[in-house]
């Protein structure tokens, strides 16, 4: 009886503490917080179990570390830059473009995202395409390839990878491949003993180290390709037979990478290498023949990368001073329309202020909660007077905006909770008019395998599907 009344009693003050934590010390936003209080009261021992696992805020203590010399490399250009903004002095080589300055600047402050004008930039939106112009680029290094993936499968296209992988491995070639441990739990260990044995480097992202991975919940869901400094490849892809239209329950994947080249691949090359130091025991320093750029086009580039540990949500902050930009359209394809309040807030103050805001989504899930919140928020829109179209010639997986056919945004980070706050992401933010051109004609083509969802067809939704709406949105912010 003693014991049990010590542990009721510890079970209390380990709830009573952990409340104050989150209340005093962790200062989340209050609908978290109270969300988290009332699973804290109504099951307290698996509520702390829980909290641990999907409520505990990352440490932001170094989980990324520089080497001195490369950082103030680093910061003298960002500081470089921003004089010339706030002295309003010439920044973009195309003044059409000179509006776009304090977008530039947000990333310059909030990210050291160096600003650069002299790159190329193809645009992938087939899986095939992509990963065939991939293996070639590949095939052809001479010095290191640094690769990284949320997801690689051990199925026909992650063979592939493996092939070559191996290949220049045996040539003498640094490949270094990195995986999220959460997104890739299925990738076998036979997999990833043949690659060590041959040669290539390979780290997990935050794998488990007990039975319970207390950082489960934090995913690394960037997808980055760096060959010989010189090439690029970033976007919506992942490593997997699915990625080339093969799953029949999604079929053909509509996604969007970019191949890129110029001096805004030093800056890819940055982020990969921060991230491979925190996964691996082997830290690699910013050596020059990373960093093996040349002048290639001229597309203006800033890299940008957003985490849990940073202070600010940088890419979020990024979509939501397009938007306020924004003077005739805005164009959306996201598979996951999830907004917080801010972002729901912009859009809709853009489509009361007369901006044209389209935005596209998948027809079919792949995670069904977040399908049916992503259905719940369009609806928000709808009411406001955005147009939503949902894509029905296969699975839509791309993380695109437009705006005004000007600036754009490509990269790994949805417009959801998970990516703004608990995912590790980079997107490319374009400043281009042709670039921005060529991805409103493929929206556009895009339209055309299409329906449009209208308020009134909103309207006749059954009671099963408002009842999964309203359990989907709830939970939204953890999905």
């Amino acid at each position: 009886m003693e014991i049990l009344s010590f542990l009721l009693g510890l079970i209390i003050f380990l709830n009573i503490a952990l409340g104050a934590s989150i209340v005093f010390l962790e200062r989340k936003d209050p609908t978290s917080s109270w969300a988290w209080l009332m699973v804290l009261l109504f099951i307290p021992i698996a509520g702390f179990l829980l909290y641990l696992v999907f409520g505990k805020p990352i440490s932001k203590r170094r989980i990324f570390t520089w080497d001195k010399r490369s950082r103030m490399g680093v910061k003298t250009t960002v500081q470089a830059q921003l004089r010339l903004i706030e002295e309003k002095e010439h920044i973009f080589n195309n003044q059409k473009l000179a509006p776009y300055g304090d977008l530039v600047y947000l990333h310059l402050r909030n990210d050291d995202a160096i600003f650069s004008q002299n790159n190329h930039v193809d645009i992938l939106t087939d899986g095939e395409e992509k990963f065939n112009a991939l293996i070639l680029d590949l095939q052809k290094a001479t010095n290191h390839i640094h690769i990284q993936y949320y997801i690689i499968r051990s199925d026909g296209l992650g063979e592939r990878l493996a092939e070559v992988l191996i290949k220049k491995a045996n040539e003498g070639v640094d490949v270094r491949l990195l995986y999220d441990a959460m997104g890739s739990r299925s990738l076998k260990k036979s997999y990833i003993k043949r690659l060590k044995n041959a040669g290539v480097m390979v780290e997990a992202f935050f794998p488990s180290k007990f039975i319970f991975n207390l950082k489960i919940n934090f995913r690394n869901h960037r997808k980055l390709t760096i060959v010989d400094g010189k090439v690029g490849y970033i976007g919506g892809f992942n490593v997997g037979d699915e990625y080339l239209g093969k799953n029949k329950k999604f079929g053909y994947w509509r996604d969007t990478h970019l191949r890129l080249t110029g001096d805004a691949v030093q800056n890819m090359q940055t982020r990969f290498i921060l991230d491979w130091n925190q996964a691996s025991h082997e830290k690699v320093h910013y050596d020059e023949h990373f960093y093996n750029t040349s002048p290639s086009g001229d597309i203006g580039v800033q890299i940008v990368s957003s985490g849990p540990d940073s202070e600010w949500e940088q890419i979020k902050n990024g979509y939501i001073k397009m938007i306020m930009a924004a003077k005739e359209y805005v164009y959306i394809q996201t598979p996951y329309f999830i907004p917080d309040e801010s972002l729901r807030d912009a859009l809709r103050i853009a489509v009361l202020s007369g901006v044209d805001v389209k935005i596209m989504i998948p027809n079919k899930p792949d995670h069904p909660f977040v399908y049916w919140a992503t259905l719940s928020n369009s609806g928000d829109l709808l009411n406001a007077g955005a147009e939503i179209f949902i894509y029905q010639n296969g699975f839509l997986h791309a993380k695109t905006i437009i705006v005004d056919g000007k600036i754009a945004s490509v990269g790994t980070a949805n417009i959801d909770v998970r990516s703004f706050r608990l995912n590790f992401e980079v997107n490319a933010f374009l400043y281009n008019p042709v670039i921005a051109e060529k991805l409103v004609q493929k929206f556009n083509e895009d339209i055309e395998l299409s329906t449009q969802m209208t308020k009134k067809l909103y309207e006749k939704r059954s009671v099963g599907v408002r009842f999964k709406e309203s359990i989907s949105r709830l939970i939204s912010p953890v999905l």
